[in-house]
């Protein structure tokens, strides 16, 4: 009987845990919160476009089901992942829900999305991976520096100097669900999408993650990202 009991027990843990990661929302919220590390409530409204309110509630479902904690700095609330290997779980996940589409052939999202607050799809490692060729920036696995030549960051629009990451990563390496290769994330990366729609190289489609590469885009972006071809 308490091999049942024992059994029971983890099934429902297991099923308790799906129902917190079934919602986009809280899901979002975890993701961005293994990939990037630590953020506020606000940051985590914004980067994932609901209110603060209505995150506050996902995060404190996410606490009670022992996924995420919350230290105080000050007037700072900052959350962050309770668990090493929730980053794992959630990769899994992915490739088990995505695997099929990483054989198909590039949709026009592939070539352009965002993940949360920055780019993603074909752009968004190619943009990643001409900033490490140039200099601009050093990867090293997942961790991700300013590089000698940030200058580079100027052609994007964005002035690293001044970019405010607050208590969020200046700069990290986001594993691109499609490609299987990283396009940056963090405080640097939400800026260059910035300048890029600013500049209108690119489009948000309405309802959807998806990013229309514009008609300047497709006449400036090939200058600044060497073989680039939407």
């Amino acid at each position: 009987m308490n091999g049942v009991r024992t059994h029971d027990t983890v099934l429902d843990t297991t099923a308790a845990l799906a129902r917190e990661l079934s919602d986009p929302t809280r899901l979002a919220a975890l993701q961005l919160l293994t990939a990037e590390g630590q953020h506020t409530q606000a940051q985590l409204a914004d980067a994932v476009r609901v209110s603060a309110p209505r995150m506050g509630n996902h995060l404190a479902r996410l606490r009670d089901a022992g996924l995420v904690e919350v230290t105080h700095e000050g007037r700072h609330a900052l959350y962050r992942s309770a668990r090493d290997d929730l980053g794992a779980v959630l990769a899994t996940l992915t490739r088990f829900v995505h695997g099929e589409s990483f054989t198909r052939s590039p949709s026009r999202a592939d070539l352009a999305h965002t993940c949360y607050d920055h780019t993603a799809g074909r752009l968004g490692v190619t943009i990643f991976a001409t900033l490490v060729a140039r200099d601009a920036l050093s990867s090293v696995h997942e961790h991700v520096d300013l590089g000698p030549n940030e200058r580079v960051f100027q052609g994007f629009g964005v002035d690293p100097s001044t970019v405010d990451a607050g208590r969020r990563k200046l700069a990290a390496a986001c594993l691109d669900r499609s490609h299987r290769l990283p396009h940056l994330g963090g405080a640097l990366g939400a800026a260059v999408l910035s300048s890029l729609e600013r500049e209108k190289l690119v489009e948000r489609v309405p309802d959807s993650r998806e990013l229309t590469i514009t008609k300047a885009g497709r006449r400036r972006l090939p200058a600044l990202l060497p073989g680039w071809a939407p």
